[in-house]
């Protein structure tokens, strides 16, 4: 893995960032700064503390910002269930963003135990092997 935009679970995460962006197009103007506001931060943070968790040098720390992502995500459907309720999205909608969003949790808590048991691997301290190069001063 080369980058935090490797990971299934960030994918699936900025998939339905994008989706929700274009999905509150779609409510009313007056919802701008109360629901559509929330539905927007939430769908952001969960691939942004995806990525800002695989930048951290402990799993521990990885594995607390997969949590806080995990956690926007289920605020995510608790903001559509509310978008549903005041029929702004049909209850198709719902059930297919709560759908996608859940196989994304699934995908997320598969990650958070992969990164729990290298955590608990033991120490394996050993140093690299190093080639240094020799340099001549051309002067």
């Amino acid at each position: 893995m080369k980058s935090f935009e490797d990971l299934i679970c960030y994918q699936k995460a900025s998939l339905i960032r994008r989706k929700v962006s274009a999905l509150v197009k779609t409510y009313p103007k007056e919802e701008k700064y109360r629901l559509v506001d929330q539905m927007i931060r939430s769908s952001r943070s969960a691939p942004a503390q995806i990525a800002e968790g695989y930048g951290r040098f402990h799993y521990q720390e990885n594995i607390q910002f997969c949590r806080q992502g995990r956690g926007s995500l289920y605020e995510l459907i608790d903001h559509l269930i509310a978008s549903e309720e005041e029929k702004y999205i049909s209850a198709d909608v719902l059930d297919s963003f709560k759908s996608e969003t859940y196989e994304c949790i699934t995908i997320l808590n598969g990650y958070i135990n992969y990164l729990i048991k290298l955590k608990e691997l033991p120490i394996q301290a050993e140093e690299p092997e190093l080639t240094y190069s020799q340099h001549t001063n051309p002067e």
